[in-house]
């Protein structure tokens, strides 16, 4: 499916009926995904870390980037790519290995991931302006705003989305926002809001009730996952 086709399933959502993007960390998860119905999906960081073994942050891009291509090859529904920082590639670099892999859209957070810093609004939002120039049109570009990971303001949250939104960002992705908050910084940034949620199958709704167009899960599925594979061992171990 085409980067436009992506971009048309954000649109024209009903309250309360957000895009719901699971998160797969490898070629079989993703193949479950899509055979349950989902007609997208987006790859979260932590999941693929902790499937190679490594902590969140720790993924060297080549592998990320190889992580995500597995992903795209095993399914015929569009994925977005969770990438971090951008692993302090230059732009250009950075936009060409996420079309090679095979991914339309992508997730670019506003930490260092090197310093743990909060980049400055407007320092952020010059790198997504560049991404933008480089891509055009051929990626859905997820702006992840850190500000409530890293204790900042409401205020800066929401100088955050107008700018990110000014930038050439398709989406705004207020990380660990109060569900009080989303209708605001969509308002704010005149952009769709992605927000995480539990893998609850009333998450979802609720949260494209109160603003949410897109609803992701962080490594949440891939935690069920392992608890799953956990209680399948204690039965083998018991029986």
């Amino acid at each position: 499916m085409p980067v436009a086709d992506f971009r048309a399933l954000h649109h024209g959502r009903r309250p309360g009926d957000p895009l719901v993007l699971p998160g797969p960390w490898d070629a079989a998860s993703a193949r479950a995904f899509a055979d349950a119905g989902f007609p997208a999906l987006a790859t979260p960081s932590a999941a693929v870390a902790e499937s190679l073994g490594l902590a969140d942050g720790d993924v060297p891009a080549a592998e990320m980037f190889a992580a995500v291509a597995r992903v795209a090859r095993a399914v015929d529904v569009p994925v977005s790519a969770d990438i971090e920082d951008g692993y302090g590639l230059p732009p250009g670099e950075l936009v060409a290995r996420l079309l090679e892999a095979g991914a339309v859209g992508c997730n670019l957070e506003d930490t260092d991931r090197s310093s743990g810093r909060l980049l400055g609004p407007r320092e952020q939002a010059d790198r997504l302006a560049a991404v933008r120039a480089e891509a055009g049109d051929a990626l859905f570009l997820n702006a992840r705003i850190d500000t409530y990971l890293r204790g900042a303001s409401d205020e800066d949250a929401l100088e955050r989305a107008r700018l990110y939104a000014a930038a050439g960002a398709d989406c705004v992705y207020p990380i660990l926002a109060p569900e009080s908050a989303l209708a605001a910084i969509a308002a704010a940034s005149g952009l769709l809001v992605n927000a995480m949620a539990p893998p609850e199958a009333s998450a979802p709704h609720r949260l494209g009730l109160l603003g949410a167009t897109r609803i992701t899960f962080g490594k949440g599925m891939f935690l069920r996952s392992m608890a799953a594979a956990g209680a399948i061992a204690a039965e083998l171990r018991s029986a």
